[in-house]
């Protein structure tokens, strides 16, 4: 009997050592290094890929915002505020659950087959959008013009970034809007056209709210 008995306390002793040990190493040893590595190593990543304008964070690199304007008294949905670059659409999980505010609770894409009636209707309906919103007298955009981005959620529907093409297909608006000569909003595009990572993975990208901040001190410099 008392044999059993210290066996027993001598396994459990066993048992939890183990798990003292393991508890250290998992949950706090290991938890340290990974941080002071990705501190030290990582830093801006680590902490959210923070974006600061006028000595605030004013959101992250890898995270879409909208630039639209306040909400009017019966309005549902906000109009776009032209005076910004616009983001790609952002598609929520469903028909039902439209993210128009990059809003982070809801992320997914629609999931909406390319011949769904619905998909159909909204790719058509942006497109009408941004015709109408990027035509400026002298400047007229053509359908034929408007990227896929322009018109479609990314799979997460938080897109930070734009083509470059679609960039380029709102500066006309956007210096007509800011009172800005065109050149000047051109070269803004290509100065924040990032390329292909390493060269060759995905596409050139524009980040739309790198773009915006640096268009904000632009047009404060006039």
């Amino acid at each position: 009997m008392n044999n059993s008995v210290t066996n027993t306390a001598r396994l459990l002793w066993a048992g939890l050592r183990a798990l003292l040990v393991l508890t250290l190493v998992t949950g706090v040893l290991y938890p340290l290094v990974v941080t002071g590595i990705a501190q030290g190593l990582f830093r801006d990543k680590a902490n959210g890929s923070e974006i600061k304008a006028d000595g605030r964070v004013v959101g992250s690199s890898l995270i879409g915002q909208s630039y639209n304007l306040p909400l009017k008294e019966g309005q549902d949905t906000p109009q776009p505020d032209l005076r910004w670059f616009q983001g790609r659409p952002a598609g929520g999980l469903g028909s039902n659950s439209l993210n128009t505010r990059y809003t982070l609770i809801l992320s997914g894409a629609t999931n909406l087959s390319a011949d769904n009636e619905n998909l159909i209707k909204q790719v058509r309906d942006a497109k009408a959008a941004v015709v109408k919103d990027n035509s400026v007298p002298g400047y007229t955009v053509r359908p034929s013009q408007v990227p896929a981005d322009a018109v479609t959620s990314s799979g997460s529907g938080l897109d930070p970034d734009i083509s470059p093409a679609y960039a380029e297909l709102q500066v006309h608006r956007i210096a007509a809007k800011n009172h800005l000569p065109l050149v000047q909003v051109e070269q803004l595009v290509r100065d924040h056209t990032a390329g292909r990572t390493l060269g060759f993975m995905g596409e050139p990208r524009v980040n739309v709210l790198e773009l915006n901040i640096a268009l904000k001190d632009l047009t404060a410099k006039q």
